[in-house]
């Protein structure tokens, strides 16, 4: 009886093997088979007690307004494409912002990207009571970051580098600033770096009372110009915009306030500074926190700027310095008490929450070895602070809650794996996000103890389209690394058979900000080493030293040596990889993008005799080449630090290339310039060094649009299979 069991589960498997479809890379990128479903258009309503959402049908898009503690997908219908029709045509809705008692609706239509987070776009502005539909200015369009005032009655915009008002009951537009022009000044929205790496495009504020706007102006005319060029035409046209570059001169940053009802503006003094990173103001009072930091970003400073009749007044009550560099956060939100904010700092050596006073002292909240990754937003009412952490690890993310004492901590998320949150008003219930690396992500609605409500969308479609494959598992693995133990994941093919030799591709990042190494789905690129596994490689990849969520002196190791450590734990993980019975020495191969471009192309000239084959996509080739908030925050500038930015360029290093060696990248990349790739391309020459390229024309960073990852993909995966 047994022994026909044993055959029949061996005939069971045989055949899963055999019938179980086949991956490939069109299936991925051009028929995008394994995308998955969310939760669309997901907003809470000022009261916490509601959400809405966005519905997409045949007869156009609508949002629909739910309760979170009595959850149905139906919904009350708040906006319907019959609301939506203008001039007999019907808009397509890109997005939606109600304002703040939710009897109007912002709806962002012909939306069009201009770098990573930036957008430009044509505003309408409904009345929900009425239904009246009228655009926002037809005059001065398309728009960039509208807002509603917060009483409601204004619409503040940017429309080329100026700060625009509209009065909804009057339809009189006001033009705040005169001065904007492009790669000269720019007014409430900001520049090309503050953008990349502040995260910031929003350069302004609204004060609570609807009095007045704090925000930024930039004057761009110091800083040095980067033109790129675009071949959609008979003749190429050029693209130029202000990029400063490591140790190049930045924008003169400066907070302006603007007051409504005088129609004034006037400079708020920060004293000496580089940046101005964060800007907000308190939600109940005319309070404004700004944030400023030196050229080194090792000290950072906090101001409460006040409103006392006509004069502004800005009282510096708090700075860190490091001996490295302070990270900025967005963390700005006044307490109820008026007498302190919520801010995060590794200033105990770990990543951790802390209450600051505006007298400027300051009570740690949370405590431990191990690193707070996001502030998630206060309850009030019941002094409780929700935020997620590596508690568990830094390859997991769970979900916290804790009293602004520090005590009563509690984890509300119960999975181990990946856990995000985003909560209502008021903090009474949240959208969790849960995946692990073998897992779609589920999308469930929770109260604020963590009891899942109702399930939104468990990507059931999606986990039918993967059942039909026979696909391996990602383990966690550490590795030794060069002085430490590094955490890393494995993917081995499904038949595996550790008698037998296999080729090694590991895929990095490496760089700081960024880990590969999580618990947590891996989408389309999960299915792309599937594919790879499914033809006989094992897929590694590791987190070396820089990387985060293992404490501050883990993360900043690589402080002023970018790519030295990082380098040397690559090459120590393939030499361990070697020792492996089942791994074939000679066919270890390495694949990275952007700063994972950059790491490639040291594995293959600093670590040339263990790589036999390496993909860079995107790389950096000499960090005078990039710009300079990243740049300088690891390496100081080029003048301070030059050893640093020497030893550890490729392009210095191109005389031990051994390997094969593909260099991909975009013509158009506003991020990581394709001079990079024409700087590394010249010393390749120089040293006589074969190589193999390919460049994308027009093409950004992400190098994406119609069939280009399809194509991008297909040619990383023949080099691959040709070269591994």
């Amino acid at each position: 009886m047994f022994k026909n069991i044993s055959i029949l589960l061996v005939t069971l498997l045989v055949s899963s093997l055999i019938y179980a479809q086949k991956l490939s890379v069109e299936k991925i990128w051009k028929n995008y088979e394994f995308f998955g479903a969310s939760v669309d258009g997901f907003r809470s309503m000022n009261d916490g007690n509601y959400f809405s959402k966005t519905k997409r049908k045949a007869q156009g898009i609508s949002i629909t307004k739910h309760a979170f503690s009595n959850y149905e997908g139906k919904g009350e219908v708040i906006v319907s494409p019959e609301m939506l029709q203008f001039k007999d045509e019907t808009l397509e809705m890109d997005d939606y912002f109600f304002n703040l008692d939710e009897t109007k609706a912002l709806i962002t239509t012909e939306t069009k990207s201009i770098y990573r987070r930036s957008y430009s776009a044509v505003y309408y502005l409904l009345d929900l009571k009425t239904g009246q539909l009228q655009s926002l200015d037809d005059q001065h369009s398309p728009q960039t970051l509208a807002e509603y005032s917060p009483d409601g009655k204004k619409v503040s915009y940017i429309y080329e580098n100026n700060l625009f008002l509209k009065d909804i009951s009057t339809s009189k537009i006001t033009q705040v600033t005169q001065d904007g022009k492009k790669n000269k000044i720019i007014n409430g929205t900001t520049d090309w770096v503050y953008e990349e790496e502040f995260s910031l495009t929003k350069g302004y504020d609204w004060s609570p009372d609807s009095k007045n706007i704090a925000f930024l102006k930039f004057d761009e005319s110091d800083v040095k110009e980067f033109t790129m060029t675009s071949y959609n035409e008979l003749y190429p046209e050029l693209y130029t915009f202000k990029y400063p570059k490591a140790g190049e001169d930045n924008s003169k940053v400066t907070a302006v306030m603007y007051n409504l009802d005088k129609n004034s503006t006037a400079p708020i003094n920060l004293g000496e500074y580089e940046y101005i990173p964060r800007l907000k103001w308190s939600g109940s009072e005319n309070k404004l926190i700004i944030q400023t930091l030196n050229r080194h970003q090792n000290n950072l400073k906090y101001y409460l700027v006040s409103m006392n009749s006509a004069e502004i007044k800005a009282n510096m009550f708090f700075e860190e310095n490091s001996d490295t560099y302070v990270d900025v956060d967005d963390n700005l939100l006044i307490l109820n008490d008026g007498e302190s904010i919520l801010r995060t700092s590794e200033i105990d050596g770990h990543n951790h929450i802390y209450n600051l006073y505006f007298d400027g002292s300051t009570t740690q909240i949370t405590t431990g070895d191990w690193d707070v990754i996001e502030f998630l937003g206060v309850d009030d009412k019941n002094t409780t602070i929700y935020y997620t952490s590596a508690e568990a690890g830094a390859i997991h993310k769970g979900i916290y809650k804790i009293d602004v004492t520090g005590k009563k901590k509690t984890p509300i998320s119960l999975e181990t794996g990946s856990n995000d949150a985003e909560f209502s008003n008021g903090m009474s219930y949240f959208i969790k996000t849960y995946s692990n690396a073998n897992t779609p992500p589920v999308f469930t609605l929770c109260n604020n103890k963590g009891k899942e409500l109702t399930n939104l969308e468990n990507n059931s479609a999606l986990n039918k389209r993967l059942s039909k494959y026979n696909l391996s598992k990602k383990s966690f693995v550490k590795f030794k690394g060069a002085e430490q133990d590094l955490n890393g994941w494995v993917i081995k093919p499904a038949n595996f058979d550790p008698s037998k030799k296999y080729p090694v591709y590991i895929n990095i990042y490496g760089g700081p900000g960024s880990n590969m190494v999580s618990d947590s789905w891996g989408s389309v690129n999960y299915m792309y080493h599937q594919l790879l596994v499914e033809n006989g490689y094992i897929v590694v990849s590791v987190d070396p030293r820089g990387t985060m969520y293992r404490g501050e002196e883990f993360k900043k190791s690589t402080y002023l040596q970018l790519g030295k450590l990082e380098t040397e734990d690559f090459i120590a993980v393939a030499k361990e990889l070697q020792g492996y019975n089942y791994v074939d020495a000679s066919r270890i191969g390495i694949m990275g993008w952007s700063y994972g471009g950059f790491m490639t192309s040291l594995a293959m000239t600093k670590g040339a005799d263990i790589f036999k084959m390496g993909i860079a996509v995107a790389p950096v080739t000499n960090w005078r080449y990039y710009d300079n908030i990243y740049t300088e925050r690891f390496m100081r500038t080029p003048q301070e630090n030059e050893y640093g930015y020497d030893s550890n360029s490729p392009i210095n290093f191109v005389d031990k290339l051994k390997g094969n060696y593909l260099l991909i990248h975009g013509s158009g990349d506003d991020n990581v310039h394709y001079q990079n790739t024409m700087e590394m391309i010249s010393a390749m020459v120089a040293a006589d060094k074969q190589f193999d390229l390919f460049i994308y024309p027009n093409k950004n960073h992400g190098i994406y649009g119609g069939n280009t990852r399809n194509h991008l993909f297909n040619m990383i995966f023949e080099y691959t299979l040709k070269n591994l």
